[in-house]
């Protein structure tokens, strides 16, 4: 049977009224799921709000004005922390192309299509500007902001978990606040994680990294451009089998190692196998291409004859109905 999903493009400078029907919209599901394993396996409100103001200060203000809206209760403000929440598990392939002229970040989200949250949002909480697709209601699986940072996370393919935050915080955190690679490296090293994820992050110099973190071991930053869902060794096999993460580790780098690689051919190959995928059934199928590039400013979304071209100058608010199945059909 297929399944639907609304993508959304929402913009709201501050966050407000059109922040606040969010969350009223998709609270009663991610409740649901915050509570999955029982209220007493998620920490308590001060916990969250002291392990926010140990490791990401600065977001602070934001958080306290996002649980005002959300209603000022204790449950909602424990799940907007991110704080050690339930694991969850993705598929992701993601890479960088650079070169003197531009840069390039493109991803495949793969995850089941009925719980991705589809809205991308427009946002100036801090100083800067940031585009992202949205998760956890104002966490990021992927984006850029406008001083020229791009960010894409995905699963790091092991099993730990441990107390930390989930990674589409500290993604939500690297654009708010940081406006270059060495500086979010330095976040990506000292902010714990609760799950192996592996972050992505490029600039519009062309510099670029790729962040291996998880709960128990040390960040491994290292200049790579490719990222899909395992960390240097496989170790957790099932997974790995199911996701084909070394096939498609393979396709990218050997795409990004070929001097004559285009910026478009690369974003082509995430429409096609092994990138693209259509396993929906066991939840590792592609919901979106997200490509960004930092330099100008301009980030896309891309599903099987059907694109989003947006800007920080160019940003329409806009619906797009995607319809997901053993071959993908869509419809604005």
């Amino acid at each position: 049977m297929d399944k639907m999903l609304d993508f959304r493009t929402v913009r709201e400078e501050a966050a407000g009224a059109r922040w606040q029907a969010l969350f009223e919209y998709h609270w009663p599901a991610y409740e649901q799921w915050y509570l999955s394993e029982g209220e007493r396996e998620r920490p308590g409100y001060l916990a969250c709000y002291n392990a926010l103001r140990r490791h990401m200060p600065e977001l602070l203000p934001t958080y306290r004005a996002l649980c005002d809206l959300a209603g000022g209760g204790d449950l909602a403000a424990r799940f907007l922390s991110l704080y050690q929440p339930p694991p969850y598990i993705t598929g992701c392939s993601q890479a960088v192309l650079a070169s003197p002229a531009s840069t390039v970040l493109a991803r495949n989200y793969d995850y089941p299509p009925e719980l991705c949250e589809g809205t991308i949002l427009y946002t100036h909480w801090n100083e800067r500007r940031v585009i992202a697709m949205s998760d956890c209601l104002w966490g990021v699986l992927d984006g850029m902001n406008d001083r020229g940072l791009a960010v894409s996370l995905a699963f790091g393919g092991r099993k730990a978990v441990g107390q930390g935050f989930g990674a589409p915080i500290i993604l939500r955190y690297l654009l708010e606040f940081c406006d270059s690679v060495p500086e979010a490296a330095e976040v990506l090293a000292r902010v714990p994680t609760h799950m192996a994820y592996n972050i992505t992050v490029a600039d519009a110099a062309g510099r670029y990294v790729t962040a291996m973190i998880g709960p128990d071991r040390r960040a491994s930053i290292r200049r790579v451009p490719v990222a899909t869902n395992h960390q240097k060794k496989i170790e957790w096999y099932a997974h790995a089998l199911a996701s084909e993460t070394l096939i498609r580790e393979r396709q990218l780098s050997i795409l990004v190692d070929d001097e004559a690689t285009t910026e478009e051919r690369l974003i082509a190959a995430f429409s096609a196998p092994p990138l693209f995928r259509h396993d929906y059934r066991r939840g590792l199928g592609t919901v979106y291409t997200a490509v960004y590039r930092p330099r100008s400013g301009r980030a896309q979304f891309h599903w099987p004859g059907m694109n989003l071209d947006l800007s920080f100058d160019d940003f329409p608010e806009e619906r797009i109905t995607v319809r997901y199945g053993t071959r993908a059909l869509h419809s604005g």
